[in-house]
Parts: structure tokens; sequence; C-alpha cells
């Protein structure tokens, strides 16, 4: 089963990405960054050790803010701001722009 964003009582969102490794971590957020409104926060959990190198290297290129390590609650999270402007990347490679 895929996971899939789950809204958080304080308004954000949270995506389990458990132990995925990046491209999978980051075609998941994308998808669900297309269905979420402009300004959520996303909070992405993940075992990943590089998913801090990625993410804000992909926030950079797409145009989605990286907010950096969130609040440790167990498992490694890390927060991205979604925006609506964001460049688009190919369905196939998420770390290419389409």
């Amino acid at each position: 089963m895929i996971p899939s964003a789950q809204p958080r009582p304080d308004g954000s969102y949270l995506i389990d990405g458990g132990d995925l490794g990046c491209a999978r971590l980051l075609i998941l957020l994308r998808d669900e960054a297309a269905r979420l409104p402009d300004g959520a926060v996303v909070h992405l959990q993940t075992t990943d050790p590089v998913a801090p190198i990625d993410l804000p290297a992909w926030c950079r290129m797409t145009g989605h803010t990286y907010l950096g390590p969130m609040p440790d609650e167990g498992v490694p999270r890390y927060g991205v701001r979604i925006s609506a402007a964001a460049a688009p990347t190919r369905p196939d490679a998420p770390w290419h722009r389409a």
C-alpha cells in the first residue's frame, strides 16, 4: 500500500515514507504535493539516511521550500512547504525537471 498524506491536528500533513529509498520518496512526495493546497506543510517521515541531503536539493529544483528537520518524535521527519508554482518533474525521474 502506498502511503498518503494524513492531516495532523496542527494543520500540517504527515507522509510516512518508512524505509523507502530516495527515488521512491521523491515520487511519493511529488505526487502528494500535487494534491495539497499551496502553502501546506508536509512532514515527511523516513529512515532513509540520504533524505536530509536529497530533500533540500529537490526543493531547490522544484520551488517547494525545505523547512529542515522537524522535532524528534522517534523517527526522523523533515518539513516541506508546498508551492503551487512548483516546477514539474519527469514522471519516471522526480530528480529531473519535466
